[in-house]
Order: structure tokens, then sequence, then C-alpha cells
């Protein structure tokens, strides 16, 4: 292969590099100029606009860039931004909250910034146009906006709002490390590099069911720069690892089957990135092709084959009070339907990374962007076959994840290539990877008979539902218990009936994915909500303000509400609008806060007073974007009146803090307890001394939730969950039926952080209403037909309409200062929303997910 001379200016200053045919721009700028602001969402996708650069003063997206092509050319980087600049940027976004996970800010900022020097004052309208080849995941792009345009009146000369860094509970704190983010200085895992480092590659299955017969990589191995390559065979511990069954091979061996289109087959470990992907295509792989088990129901069949060795299915969720059948039968009116969701994609920004640095007598620093690290240890130390701690894994804040990075994906792999070549090994896996490889949110199909009297009082729900498994557990047995907890939605119902079943099936996995189980659910009730009150004659609103659950009301699971329960709350804050609106819907929400079911729930902090008499937070959850570390440096504040600027927050697993997976909207909750414990004997100290004359000590604090119960057990007082978020939420279409508005009403608990919250329920808005009307991830007899990003049908700027939000404070005795976790509530009533407006603008009754039909669907990129 010819390697060229490639001269061109970069940020400003006359640079020469040596390159292949085939090099892009990205890597240019990337691996040999070290340049990390233009980030690798899709490469070579070049959808996501994360790694926009400016080229002769057009904002340009260097993925898909040959880089012969800027021969000549001037390319401008964040990195040759002046120092004005980059400090309008990374305080009008931070100021705006127009970041989250922040991985795909600096692109955005890119485009903003050859926006703003063609045009000085664009309107919102131009600003919302500009961003169309951007994907953002977290924010619903509202405070991107809003960011865009404080950044553009400061460049004008305005002076920008001054940041309150007063730390107190209510007040916008900055986010922690939000310039840094915003300019793409903070380094995610792929931007990392450790001397000696190697790169690593995997080699997946191409068939979701198929015999491996023999696996060969003695041609990769021939290769000079192939240090090593590992199969089954190389793993010195436990193959198979999971967060509840240990079902899923990090490797599959000869003679077993593949399970789906992502399994691991091999791993390279080489000297390039490049060179580690040439070997994986000599690696010659022989299989016995089998035909796929493509459905839940062909799963079901007593013919069907085993795609694991306990049969195909994981699991049963019953949940049964009083009498269904019979007040179904004596119900005036009935409701009788199957719904149907689909499986979506979590369409993080940032694809899976992971760094393993192999160290003395066995020991082994990883560096994981997963969503529990503790968790990650121990699968990575079973596997590696040592004791956890030979292993300690450290969290580097990742670019989203909305629940799938819980599961371990490449952290073995990584530090089994570390462990052969006694090497650091890095492996980042492409963007088709990353969608063949992780648990999916699950497709649900749910019959059900829901009844009511003459004034709309809900009697009884009875429903089946089914969930596709796809083909390892994750956490599918929890998902579908959880559907089957929010059957009834936040309603009250005496007689329920419910029986949830998770399959496996040969399809991509399925796991936790933001509303776990609770938005398919609500999508179903919902529906059936606006039948009943149709057949009756009653509008929306009032058959939901009729059954709405208030202190006292039992929810589906049995456990009875003590405290905090402001749903009546949000449907009066919304009864106007909907009321006054010609083309509404309307829906409400529960979501339990905490894991709960029986299983014990920590926080668990050390504060650590620095040489520098900074305090550093130590703790278990992971920050993805959600806005953790802030919140927890707030409450540390609030408490002892440390300037927050004196705080950080650091994630790994060197201290003893387990606190379990960052899931269920819990890690607020838990975290800001255990932060309050430590923090109130900080303040003690600080009553007679001076953070500098405590240098050195630490402040332990322990926050346990351990009354909750197991579903169905035998106990006096059942008590599910600690905590529940509620929400009513109304979605206004045009006279086109295009998304005008939606209006959110969230029960919060209290509002720790304004702009972060607002942030929190717009992005969980733009999720709820991609999965309402676009969002798909096909698959075809198990195998993926397109894993372009593009086809997912991701809302883009454009796409969003306006919201209104109104926040309800019904203090929770459960969450720090009363506050509850927001995390997911803000997309549970949202289809069912949708769906209500929709029949009011058209006639039509939609049952399956997405809404392609709908009008408001029609301009949303399907691929």
């Amino acid at each position: 292969m010819s390697i060229k001379t490639l001269e061109f200016t970069l940020n400003g200053n006359l640079v020469s590099t040596q390159i292949e045919p085939d090099t892009t721009l990205l890597e240019v700028l990337r691996e040999q100029f070290g340049l990390i602001s233009p980030k690798n969402g899709c490469s070579p996708q070049g959808q996501c606009g994360c790694c926009t650069v400016i080229v002769d003063n057009r904002a340009t997206v260097s993925c898909v860039v040959n880089a012969e092509k800027v021969a000549g050319k001037n390319v401008l980087t964040l990195e040759g931004v002046s120092e004005r600049e980059r400090d309008i940027f990374s305080k009008a976004f931070v100021l705006g909250g127009g970041l989250q996970c922040g991985f795909c800010i600096p692109g955005i900022v890119a485009r903003a910034k050859s926006l703003l020097d063609k045009k000085p004052c664009p309107t919102r309208e131009e600003i919302t146009g500009v961003l169309n080849p951007h994907i953002c995941r977290c924010t619903g792009y509202v405070k991107i906006i809003d960011s865009i345009e404080i950044a553009a009146k400061a460049l004008q000369g305005e002076a920008l709002p001054e940041q309150d860094f007063s730390g107190r509970i209510g007040s916008n704190l900055p986010r922690y490390d939000g310039c840094e983010a915003v300019l793409g200085d903070r380094p995610y895992i792929d931007d990392m590099k450790i001397p000696d480092m190697l790169y690593g590659a995997l080699l997946f299955s191409p068939h979701p069911r198929a015999r491996v017969l023999s696996i060969d990589p003695a041609r990769a191995l021939d290769i000079d720069g192939v240090m090593t390559v590992a199969t089954a065979k190389d793993v010195p511990g436990q193959r198979f690892q999971g967060l509840i069954y240990p079902d899923w091979p990090l490797f599959v061996a000869e003679g077993e089957e593949t399970r789906f289109v992502g399994d691991v087959i091999a791993a390279v470990a080489a000297t390039t990135p490049k060179l580690a992907r040439k070997a994986l295509e000599l690696i010659d792989v022989k299989y016995e092709v089998l035909e796929p088990v493509s459905s839940p129901d062909a799963a079901l069949a007593p013919d069907a084959p085993k795609i694991h060795k306990k049969g195909n299915l994981l699991s049963t969720s019953l949940i049964k009070r009083g009498d269904a059948d019979e007040a179904l039968k004596n119900a005036p009116y009935v409701v009788n339907h199957t719904w149907s969701t689909q499986l979506i994609e979590h369409a993080f920004l940032e694809p899976e990374s992971c760094i393993a640095v192999p160290g003395d007598n066995e020991t082994m620093q990883v560096y994981s962007q997963g969503q529990g690290v503790f968790d990650d240890r121990r699968q990575i130390a079973s596997f590696l076959g040592v004791t956890e701690n030979k292993v300690n894994v450290t969290l580097v804040s990742n670019g989203g994840a909305f629940g799938g990075k819980e599961d371990l994906s490449i952290q073995g792999q990584t530090a089994l290539l570390a462990l052969m070549t006694n090497r650091p090994v890095k492996i980042t896996i492409s963007r088709d990877e990353s969608i063949c490889l992780h648990p999916k949110r699950h497709p649900i199909k749910m019959q059900y008979w829901v009844g009511c009297d003459n004034d709309g009082k809900l009697l009884a729900v009875k429903a089946k539902m089914i969930g596709d498994k796809g083909a390892y557990a994750s956490v599918g047995s929890k998902v579908l218990e959880r559907a089957a907890g929010h059957s009834c939605g936040p309603y009250r119902v005496d007689n329920v009936d419910v029986e949830a079943l998770a399959v496996y099936t040969n399809n991509p996995p399925c796991g936790a994915m933001r509303g776990f189980g609770a938005n398919q659910a609500a999508f179903a009730l919902e529906g059936a909500l606006d039948q009943l009150a149709e057949k009756i004659g009653l509008d929306g609103w009032e058959i939901r303000y009729r059954n709405a659950v208030d202190v006292g009301d039992t929810f589906a699971t049995g456990q009875v509400f003590e405290h905090s329960v402001g749903l009546k709350k949000t449907l009066l804050a919304v009864k106007d609008i909907y009321q006054n609106a010609k083309y509404a819907g309307i829906a409400c929400g529960i979501k339990n806060v905490g894991i709960g079911n029986g299983m014990p729930e920590y926080g668990r902090v050390l504060l650590v007073v620095e040489n520098d008499a900074t305090v550093t937070i130590h703790q278990g959850f992971t920050e993805m974007g959600q806005g953790l570390y802030t919140v927890l440096i707030q409450c540390l504040c609030e408490e002892t009146g440390i300037d927050p600027r004196k705080v950080k927050a650091i994630v790994d697993t060197s201290k003893p803090l387990y606190c379990g997976m960052t899931t269920a909207s819990r890690a607020t909750s838990l975290g800001g307890n255990a932060v309050r414990i430590a923090a109130q004997k900080l303040k003690e100290d600080l009553k007679t001394h001076t953070l500098e004359e405590l240098i050195g000590k630490e402040y332990y604090g322990e926050h346990v939730v351990d009354f909750t119960t197991a579903l169905n057990a035998k106990v006096e007082k059942t008590i599910t969950h600690f905590s529940y978020g509620f929400a009513t939420q109304v979605v206004i279409l045009d006279e086109k039926g295009k998304l005008q508005k939606v209006i959110a009403a969230h029960d919060v608990g209290k509002v720790l952080n304004p702009k972060l919250l607002e942030g929190q329920i717009e992005g969980s808005i733009h999720m709820g209403l991609g999965y309402a009307l676009s969002e798909e991830l096909k698959v075809v007899d198990s195998k993926l037909p397109n894993t372009n990003i593009r086809s997912l049908g991701l809302l883009r700027a454009k796409d969003m309409p306006e919201c209104q939000l109104i926040f309800v404070e019904e203090h929770d005795p459960q969450g720090p200062f009363g506050a509850k976790g927001v995390g997911e509530i803000g997309l549970v009533p949202t289809a069912g929303a949708v769906a209500g407006a929709l029949y009011k603008f058209d006639g039509i009754r939609r049952y399956s997910l997405p809404m392609k039909d709908a009008p408001a669907a029609k301009s949303i990129p399907k691929g």
C-alpha cells in the first residue's frame, strides 16, 4: 500500500504527515495529531455529527472525508479556536444546560461556530436547521439551541449571565466538568492513550444460530504486528457471565452454538487499530449454520430448539389480587385488545470502549464506561480466574448509556488480551458492532382486558405479556417483572391478574433501557383508558383523575402508598391546557425509584479531605450525563457550606463502596442520602477546624434500603419499592397532525438543580416521542439488516416540539431533601399521550409502536 505525504494547515499551523490512501480526516486528527475534540461516534457512517470540524470555514463531518481531500486546506478543531471563543462557548453551554453526557457537544460547538462566523445573530429556526446533521440522545436539543443563542449574544459583546456557585439545593450549580466536556477536553476512554498500548478488535458471529466447528487463527498470527489472538481456549476463569444469570459466554467455543449475531468468537491484539481489524479477516472459522428461533411464539413451541439448556422460558412474573375474571364479567364496560411495542436501540453516542493495564502480581487496572464498576470488577475477576482484589476498575464518565452499559460488553475480552500480552490494551468497537452487541429495549406483546363501571371507576385489569428476551438473560426477568408491576399504571384497581413472560430467542439480547418495562405497559393501559372514556362519555382527563392513586391507595403489586403521591397535582396542572386544545392526548405515568422487590440497596460514600484542602467524593454510582456528580456536590455543599469548586468526584473499586448498578432512577436518592450522612460528620468537624486542618481525614456515609419485599412474598406488609415518581403529559398536534407542544407535569419530590432537571425531562420526552413515532431496530430472521445509526429513526432537532415543564414538589422522605429520581419517568406516559392526540386528529386507534403511519412521524429520518 502506497504511503502519501499530506500537507495542510491545522489550527493555524502548517503541518505534514504520512497517510495511507484510505485514511479519513478524523483518523489523522485523532491518531496522528492527538486531537480529541472530534469524537468518533459512528465512523464511517457520517450520521451523528460528533466528529465535526471546520474545513475552509465550513462545518465538515470528518469521519467521511478522505484525508487527501484536505491537502492545502485550513482545518480548524476546537483546540485551535481562540481563547475568547472557547471561554464563551464553554460557559454558554453550561449556563444554558446544553450538555449532559457531553460526547456529541464538541461537534455541535464546531458547527455553531461555523454558523455564527457567517451569521452572528441567527434565529432560533436557523440554529435548529443547521443542527440537522447532529444527533444528541440526552438533551432533546432544547437547551442546545438555548446555549447557542447565549453564545451568539456573548460573541456580540453581551455579558454572559453569572454562574451560581453557591452550591445550594435548588440552585443551578454548573455541571461538574461541564466546560471541559463542551470543548472536548475531558477525555473519554477512546481519547486515552497508555504507553506501550496495543489495540484490540473482536470477531463477531455473522450467524444468529450456528454451531462453531473450528476456529483457526494461524493466518492472523502470521501478520507482523499481531501480538495474540484470544479464543475460548485461552480463558483462565469462567467464560459465562451475567448480571443475574451467568448465561452469556464472552467467547463462544468450538462445538458450541452461537445464540445471536453479536456473539464473540475471537479477539485480536495488534500494534495498530487497522492491523487488528485486518487480522480479524484472516481468522478462519467454520460454522454449521442452523435455523434461528426468531420469535417468542416459536421459542415457546413444544418442538422448539433449546437456546439454553434450561429451555426458552427465562421467567414468569405473576400478580393476582382480587378476582379479575369475575369483575370483568360483571363490568358494564370492558376493553380488550392487544398492544405491542418494538425493539429499540439505545443509541448512546459513545460506542463501547475499554482499556486494561496489567500490573504486578497478577493485578489488572481496567478503565470502564460501565454503569456499575463493582459488577464489572466481579465479572472480570471471575473471567480471568483471579480474586476481586486483583482487579481495580475505574469509571471514565461515559458518553451516554440509558441502561445499555449495565451488562459487561468488551471489558472481559480487553482484560484477557492485556493478560496474554502483558501490555496495556484498548478495544473500541464501531457503531455497527455496538448496535449488534449490547442489549436493547424489550419488544413486548400485551393483551389487556380492562373494565370499569358506569362512572368510569376501574374495576379490573387482566393482562398477558410476552417479552422477547433475545439471546441472553441480562436483566430481562426484572424488566418483565417491572412491566407486570406497572401494568395498572398509577391507578386504583382492586382486581388484578397479570402474567408476564420473558422468552429467549436468537434475536439480539434485551435488557435495561430507560423506563424498564413501565413504558411498554403504560402504552397499552393508557390506550385502554382512552377507549373506556369514549364508551362512557368522559374526556381523557376526567377518567384519569377519577382513578388516580393517592396516599392510602394500592399499587398493582399490592403496595400501599404511604407518602409523596403527587399524581393528582400533576393532573390538575394540565387540565385546562388539555381541555382547551383541539388535538390533544393525555397520559399518566408511574415509575419505581430503586430496584426493590426484596433486594437490599446501598448508597455508600467516602469524603476525603485532600492535601490541597479540597474534598473528593468517592462513591460507586456512574455519571453518564444525568448530572449525578453535580447533585451529589450540591448535597455536600448544602450540608457543609463548602465552595463547590473545591469538590471533586471519583468512582473506582479501590475503596469498598459497592452500590450496585446505576439503574432504576436511584443514584440520586441513595447516593444523595449517603453524601448527606458523611457531610454531616464533616460539618461537625468544620465547627472547630478549617479544611486545611482536616487534611487526610475521611468521612464515611452509608444509606441502606433493606425493607422492600419480593413480588408476591408472603409478608404482612408489601413494599415492592421505596419510592415512586408520578407524571402527567399532554401532547398537542397542529392542524396538520404534526407535533406542536408537549406539556409535562412531574412530581419530582424536590427540585435539586432546576437546569439539570429540565434537561433530564426534555431528554426523556425526546426519547419518548421517538419511541412513539419513529424508532425501531429492525430484525429479519434474527439478523440486523441495517446497523446505520440513521436507520434507527432518531428524532433530530427539527423534529422536537416546544416543551412546557411543570414541576410538582411532593416531599419524599426517602430522598435527599425530599427529592425523587427522575431519570426514567419522563418517557413513561409519552407514547400513550401521542396515541391519544393522533386519535383526536384522525380517528384511528393505534395499537403498535412505532406509529410510523402518523402525520407527526412523516418527516423523521427512517434510513
